[in-house]
């Protein structure tokens, strides 16, 4: 085996290129709001939802997709849920109201999205136990390569297609993105007679069956509850600026154009935080390393309220980006420190089935405010402030291993 590429890194290709392709077309709907918005007629809430419909169902969905992909492996599940964006995109691009977008692009992209995502992630996770941070931050940043693409890749379709059209080259790009995820995507490396990390089976030729709790198990901790709680109230502010930070920037008389470089920021900020934090985990560890995470997203989204000025903005997308970046990629890590592999695509889905409900109502809270009161400050000061309740949650729970080894005495 010397020499030759540890079967696992190619899963990690194929969880990024899943990730980078879902979040693409996912971060691209910035550059349609405006274009919905005039073709439509509609207001910033009800255009925002339709951002918000496709992210509630991306998190909630990842719960039923592990369980799924626990059984029958991740790669059929990743296949299908990229082949309904594309088929989402579609249907949107015939779409004669707004009602057949959310129809189309938050149901297609929404459902596609959450069966493609956790079982990518947590396939990567088994894979990799010694080198698990390193190896979920560049899956992960899929995530943020896709967001760095996603906004400017529609923007120049839509001046030269139209938004239309700009929808059908979407989800040509999600065909092929499924084409290339599934071909690399693979179940558990015991599957195959490997070992996490590339290391030499043991001696007795026997693969262990991945440890750690079943899902019930991981429910009735405390540990699953601080995390799932946690999630939840961050992600009622962490995607308002995904969707009404270039809408902002007109505001404030910048221009579409900057509002879209705006979102580029986000995912260029997204995909340093990724690699920059996974080396704080190292000194800190990945629970602190998480709490900061919410910190920084707090004191990011307090400024935001201050800023007006071009500079101004674009040093919050790129701090803003760079803990969320940071949040997602320590996640799963976490997750499988505290829970182990044995149901972990169950485990993941579940705890970010909490995500699902900041993500349907934050973002148009966020469009329903301006819309009444013409301005944005209050709602992301009340997402700054849950997250700096999810900071003192996750600083209040043990360390994985004091509460595994507590657990094992408790047995």
């Amino acid at each position: 085996m010397t020499g030759r590429i540890f079967a696992g890194w190619w899963v990690v290709a194929g969880a990024f290129l899943c990730m980078m392709t879902g979040y693409a077309v996912a971060y691209s709907f910035a550059a349609f709001f405006g274009t919905l918005e005039a073709e439509f007629g509609a207001r910033r809430g009800e255009t925002s939802l339709v951002f918000s419909i496709s992210a509630f169902l991306y998190f909630l969905l990842g719960f039923p997709a592990g369980l799924i992909a626990d059984r029958i492996g991740p790669r059929p599940v990743v296949i299908g849920g990229l082949l309904l964006i594309a088929a989402g995109l579609v249907a949107a691009s015939q779409a004669q109201s707004l009602w057949q977008i959310y129809a189309g692009y938050g149901l297609g992209v929404g459902v596609g999205i959450g069966l493609s995502y956790v079982p990518s992630v947590a396939a990567v996770q088994r894979w990799f136990v010694r080198l698990r941070g390193a190896a979920s931050g560049v899956a992960i940043a899929g995530i943020g390569v896709g967001t760095l693409i996603g906004a400017p890749l529609a923007h120049l379709l839509i001046a030269t297609l139209g938004w239309r059209q700009s929808y059908l080259a979407l989800a040509a790009f999600a065909v092929v993105g499924a084409v290339m995820a599934g071909a690399l995507i693979r179940p558990a490396p015991e599957r195959y007679g490997l070992t996490p990390d590339g290391d030499p089976p043991p001696p007795s030729g026997a693969l262990a069956v991945p440890a750690g709790l079943a899902l019930g198990e991981a429910v009735r901790s405390g540990p699953f509850w601080a995390i799932y709680i946690g999630a939840l109230l961050l992600s009622f502010g962490l995607f308002v600026p995904f969707v009404h930070l270039a809408p902002y920037a007109v505001d404030v008389g910048l221009g579409e154009a900057f509002g879209v470089l705006l979102i580029v920021l986000l995912g260029v900020g997204s995909t340093v935080g990724r690699f920059l934090f996974a080396s704080l985990t190292g000194r800190l560890g990945r629970r602190l390393s998480f709490a900061a995470m919410y910190l920084g997203a707090a004191v990011m989204l307090a400024l935001w309220t201050q800023s007006t000025s071009a500079p101004a903005l674009a040093m919050f997308a790129l701090l803003f980006g760079a803990f969320y970046g940071g949040f997602v990629a320590i996640a799963p890590s976490l997750a499988a420190d505290y829970f182990g592999g044995r149901a972990l695509g169950s485990i993941i889905g579940a705890l970010y089935s909490g995500v699902a409900f900041g993500a349907l109502l934050g973002a148009p809270a966020a469009g329903f405010a301006y819309d009444f009161f013409g301005s944005y400050g209050g709602a992301i000061l009340a997402g700054a402030a849950l997250c700096l309740i999810s900071f003192v949650l996750t600083l209040a729970m043990p360390e994985p291993a004091r509460w595994l080894a507590e657990r094992e005495r408790a047995r």
